[in-house]
This record gives C-alpha cells, structure tokens and sequence, in this order.
C-alpha cells in the first residue's frame, strides 16, 4: 500500500469467533493487499493463539466465513502476531502452549513500539 504508512495493526481482545474470525480476516486481507501486518492478542483473546484452538474454530464450520487455520497460516508466513506478556500468567499459560514459536511474546509498551505510525488500526 501507500510507503508513507506505518503498519496494520488489529487487535484482538476476545477469543471467541466474533473477535478472533475478523482479526484472522482482516490480517490475511492486509497481507494480501501488500500491508505489513502486526495482530497483537490481549489478555482477553490470547487463548486462541493456543495449539489446537483455531482447529476448534474450524470444525465450528462457521457458516460464510474462511477456515481460520489457513487465515492463520497467511499471517505468520508474512506478518507479526504477538501475545501480550500478561496473558501467560494471566490465562496460565506458557510459550510451549502457543501454536508455534513464530509468535511473539511482547509487553504493551513493547507492542507500541512496534505498532508506532501504524497506517491502519483494528480493535476486536
């Protein structure tokens, strides 16, 4: 997209499908418009970044809406997906339990610096 923008960044504060399908959704479709992308998971959405939960998702067979695995599987081959430090001791878990060790690990204060001159924001 335009070079004068930062990245894309969304958010994601909820693990259920209504705030984890549309993060999924609109990170794939900035990694497919050219857009480096950045999803952050709060506390509160960190769990779907746990092994076998998009697959939960999935078999949901969530009507009209893409397989979050291969949503997912476009993100982390081109973007940054970070999990808020909080959420480990938070939601009691460790970087072993996450879905792969592509993703990072990051305080808020960190995120913000990445996300510095972010172009485009999403919150879900």
């Amino acid at each position: 997209m335009s070079e004068n923008n930062g990245p894309m960044v969304v958010i994601c504060n909820h693990a259920d499908p209504s705030g984890v399908m549309p993060s999924l959704i609109m990170g794939a479709s900035g990694i497919g418009v050219g857009e480096d992308v950045i999803l952050f998971f709060c506390p509160g959405g960190s769990t779907a970044m746990l092994k076998g939960e998009l697959e939960k998702m999935r078999d949901m067979k969530l009507k009209g809406l893409p397989d979050p695995v291969e949503l997912w599987e476009t993100i982390i081959s081109e973007g940054k997906v970070i999990v808020c430090e909080l959420a480990l001791e938070n939601k009691g878990f460790t970087a072993e339990d996450l879905r792969s060790d592509k993703i990072e690990i990051k305080t808020a204060p960190a995120f913000l610096l990445d996300a510095e001159g972010a172009g485009i924001t999403f919150t879900f």
